[in-house]
Formats: structure tokens, sequence, C-alpha cells
């Protein structure tokens, strides 16, 4: 779940040879075997996928090529995100008394021309049940039973209601049974199962999407070309008549930012399928038929305190420190503006469970504002200073010397960061909050630590004091509140990296997971966010933007949305000029 590696800027100027090379790999290396004359679209990627097995797949580069191929039962709409049908025909009927969902199919097919079934959405969710599939098993694991009604019914029998049924379990991909059912017969066989399923070699996927594999030249690109049998081509979804409306996709693969970034420049390619970092925008801008979109992500970065160690599990402690932290600072002077301010736990483009009227810590204080704020809380909770931060003719100074409402001197304490080799911004904020609390006789001492290790030590041991991390993308459900913060996932390895214990939030968060009226569980996820706020087991900071460049004198249709213009609704949309 974490955000992947931040890639380095780059430096100015790329070598001959560089350009050199990407030429005749453009030129040369890349002759799609293909009769289709109509136009392909050229994307640049940084790796090769890892597989086109669909059970195995985590990586990036894999589950982007896949997304063009498996298709869900529902997906998200780009306007509202709102969850709309697209394998299925129609929302799901509830049955109260039975605790079961029935489902109709719309009429489609697999990219073999046969028709997509009951017994396929049957079969993929007792795959997924049988082999406790990673990442999709916990979405699956209340279904107690699937039943076929008919070839284009099938009804799901319940152990509880679950608020996630549509949003986790529906938006499974589902896969062909014909394809698979030999795979899993042979998979039940072996010594361990669920590695037998993933090791799997699958080579050309069946598809239920608007693009099927053709050609997959190791280290150099894939090929997709348009499905001739997806069911949504010259359907109206939404306010969308879908295509596809190009031949085929051509992922060209590139392996840093600086080939990529300057193919798309040279035209070798119409879209940099990477967030563009802040080093190349500039250069980008001034680029003539190259767009730069500009998009919020489903992400979260923020500062989390450790509540299972004292003086930490003061929650005035922990105000103090919210009101000292200045987030607009950040966003302007680390991040260049290229952010949104966090001011809950679900970000702002999450429009629908995103709680927007929740009070700020320190919102609009000034530094030396902001710092006779934190020392009034502090005071008042029993706090004093061998030198206060603040004079006694009401002047601002350093403080030093916090002493704890117990008399004894608080003791230095870490804020554990990844490298700035890492993420450079993430670094950054760690040593801007030490400044911060040390001017306000808080000893803090950022110190940052390979990610590998900063993770053992704050999600497995539990040995730390404060720590930065942040969450890349998370899902659109807003159930992640009962993963961060419930007390049943404070334990070694799980979730609940800041040990926050509330027995209130833990009650809501549990009727919220089972809670199937949208509007009723909305009310409860905003509750649980003004919760947060208040205990402050983590302060958020800010959700980076994904800046894309692509190629829009080449082709136009992009579908922006959350997480960006990657998305289904772009490929079925985009068009050559």
């Amino acid at each position: 779940m974490m955000y992947p590696k931040t890639m380095k800027v780059p430096a100015k100027g790329i070598s001959l040879l560089m350009f050199l090379f990407i030429l005749l790999v453009s030129v040369n290396g890349f002759h799609c075997r293909t009769a289709s004359a109509g136009p392909i679209i050229k994307i640049g990627i940084l790796e090769e996928p890892k597989t086109l097995n669909v059970w195995r797949a985590s990586d990036t580069w894999s589950k982007r090529v896949l997304g063009k191929i498996y298709q869900p039962l529902f997906l998200r709409e780009p306007r509202e995100l709102k969850l709309i049908p697209w394998l299925a025909a129609a929302p799901p009927v509830y049955d109260p008394a039975s605790l079961s969902y029935t489902l109709t199919l719309r009429t489609a097919k697999w990219s073999d021309g046969t028709e997509i079934t009951a017994e396929d959405v049957a079969f993929t969710g007792e795959l997924i049940k049988e082999f406790k599939v990673p990442r999709e098993y916990s979405s699956w694991e209340f279904v107690k039973k699937i039943e076929v009604v008919d070839k284009h019914t099938v009804r799901f029998f319940l152990d509880h209601p679950s608020a996630t049924f549509l949003a986790r379990t529906l938006t499974t991909d589902i896969v062909q049974k014909k394809e698979w059912e030999k795979v899993v017969q042979e998979a039940r066989t072996a010594e361990k199962p669920l590695v037998a399923l993933h090791n799997s070699k699958v080579d050309h996927p069946v598809s239920s999407g608007p693009f099927l594999l053709k050609e997959w030249k190791k280290g150099s690109y894939l090929f997709l070309e348009k499905n001739p049998h997806f069911f949504g081509t010259g359907q109206k979804i939404e306010q969308f008549v879908l295509g596809p409306y190009i031949d085929g996709i051509v992922f060209k693969v590139y392996g840093t930012s600086d080939a990529a970034v300057l193919a798309l420049k040279t035209g070798d390619i119409d879209l940099f399928w990477w967030g563009i970092q802040s080093g190349y925008m500039d250069d980008l801008k001034k680029e003539k038929g190259v767009t730069l979109f500009t998009n919020e992500k489903s992400g979260l970065y923020f500062l989390g305190f450790n509540l299972r160690k004292k003086p930490f599990d003061d929650v005035q402690l922990r105000r103090a420190v919210a009101t000292l932290i200045d987030k607009d600072f950040i966003l302007e002077r680390v991040l260049q503006g290229h952010a949104v301010k966090m001011k809950s736990i679900i970000p702002p483009g999450n429009k629908f469970w995103h709680a927007t009227d929740v009070s700020q810590y320190g919102e609009g204080l000034s530094r030396d504002e902001r710092t006779k704020a934190a020392y009034e809380i502090l005071s008042k909770a029993g706090y004093t200073w061998r030198v206060p931060p603040v004079s006694s003719d009401g002047k601002v100074v350093k403080g030093e010397g916090l002493i704890l409402p117990d008399g004894k001197p608080m003791e230095d304490f870490t804020i554990l960061t990844p490298p700035s080799d890492y993420d450079p911004h993430r670094a950054m904020v760690g040593m801007m909050v030490q400044e911060w609390l040390r001017m306000a006789g808080i000893p803090a001492s950022a110190k940052p630590m390979a990610f590998g290790s900063l993770m053992e030590q704050v999600k497995s041991r539990h040995q730390f004091d404060l720590f930065v991390l942040g969450y890349g993308s998370l899902s659109l459900d807003p159930d992640y509140l009962k993963n961060f913060f419930h007390s049943e996932n404070d334990a070694a390895g799980g979730w609940n990296m800041s040990g926050y214990r509330n027995p209130e939030f833990d009650r809501i968060a549990d009727e919220s997971s089972g809670e199937i009226d949208e509007q009723k569980r909305r009310k409860l996820v905003l509750e649980m966010q003004k919760i947060i706020l208040r205990d402050v087991p983590y302060i958020p900071i800010y959700n980076p933007n994904l800046i894309e460049a692509a190629r829009t004198d080449r082709f136009t249709g992009w579908i922006e949305m959350l997480e960006g213009i990657g998305n289904i609704w772009s490929f079925c949309q985009i068009r050559a000029r």
C-alpha cells in the first residue's frame, strides 16, 4: 500500500549516445505484426509487466496492462466516482431474509467469442475463496455460497451484511472458467496450491475488456489490439458512447524517466504513463503538442505517533504538535504547490466520503501564533519548560527543556522518515517538523531510515516515537479507516501502526462495516473522521497531485478523474485527431 519510490529529478541534458539508442529502437526495434491500418497509441512505461497471470500480478505495470483485458462486474464512473454496472446489467437485488444478492449479467462475450456467463462469475469467486488469493480474499471470505441461477444470473449468500460487498467484492476482475479450470485442477494437487496457481504461465489471457494481447516482445514492447467482442463498443454508459476508437495500444519499455520524457518530446510515444516529476515540468510546458494533466490522487501522507509510549499517549501533546505543523508552508516550499492539503484522513478527491466540516489545528496562524497556541495547550495540560517558548512579555523565543506534567524532563525522541533518495518530500517534512518542535522546546530529531527498516520498526516491532509515511493509492471505499485505527488491528504486522485504541471508534467502525445503506454509512464514516482528528493518532498533511504528460496533438478524448487519465474510460474514448 505504501507509495512507490520517487523518481529522481533528471540531470540537465541527455547524452547523444542515449538519444541515438532511443532513435534506433524507435525506428528498427518496433514493428508490430498487425494488419491494422487504424490509429495505434504508443505509451511509454518504465518496466515491462512481471506477469500476465492475474492472480499473481501485484506490480504497477502488470496491473496496468491487465486492466485493459480483465474487467469487473462494477466499476466507478469518472465524475462522481459512483459504482455502476459494467459486466453486470443492473445493481444487485438484496434479500435481507436470506442475506443474499442476486445479480444479472449483461449480454457480453470473451475475446474468443464465447459468452460471459454466471458460471464464470461463480468460478472466479470460488477460486479466490479456495486458494485464499492475497488481496482479493478479504473481499470474498464472508461470501459463504455462490449459486448459478441461470446462464446470466448469479446469487451470492453472505455470512453477514457487508458494506464492502459492492465496492470490493463486485469490483473483482472476472476470469473465464474455460481458461482457468484446468490450471485450478492441477494446482489443487500441488504441495502448495497457491504457489502453483501463481506460477501458472499466461501468455495470451482471454479478454473481456476493450483490448487483448496480440504480441509481447520481452524487454521492448507489448502490443494490445482492439477486442472485436468487447461488450461496450457502441454502448452508451453514463454520458459516454464507448469505443475503443483506436485499433491498438503499444506499451514501450524505456527503463528511465529521462528516456521516456525524451521519447514523448520527439513524438516516439503519445503518453508517458507515470507521474511527471517537478524537474521535467518546465521543459514539457514549452513543448508544442504536449499537455500536462493534473489530477488528485487517492493518497494520504501523514505524521504518526506511537500511542503505546509515554508521553505520546497524551492527546494534548499530540494536539500541540499538530498546531505547530504548517501544512500550507509544506505545500508551498516542499511540494511547490503540486499537492493538496489534507484536512482529514480521507482525501478531498473522494468527495462522497471526505469530511469537510472538521476543525484544523492552527489553521491560518502565523509561525509565532502557532507557537503561542501550542504553548497554551501544553501549559493548560501541566507542561512546563526550563526556558518557555513564550516570554513573560508575550514574545516568542526559542524554547528549551520541556518538562512533563509528572515533573520529569521530556527525553529526546526521533521522527522516522524515509531517506531523501527514496522520497525527498517526506524526508524534508521530517526535518521541518523537527525544527518547528525544537523552537517550541520539544526535543525532536528527524532520522532518515531505509524504507524496509522503517516499516519493520513501525509496523512489526512498534519500536518508534513518531514517523512520516504515506499511502499512495488508497481504496475509494473508506473501510480502510477500520484497518488503520480499530483496536483489533493493533498487533505486530497490523495496519493500526499508532496503537490507537478507542471503544467509541471501534463501535462506529464495526457498525459502518455492516451498514449497507450508503447514506447511513456516510454519516458513520464522517463521524469516524472527526474522532480521529480529535484524538490525533495521525496528523494528515498532504496528498501529492498526479501530473501526467500526453501528446494531445495526436490523440484527444482523455478522461480526467481521481488517479489521473490512465483509466478505462479514457481508453474507451481517445481517438486520433
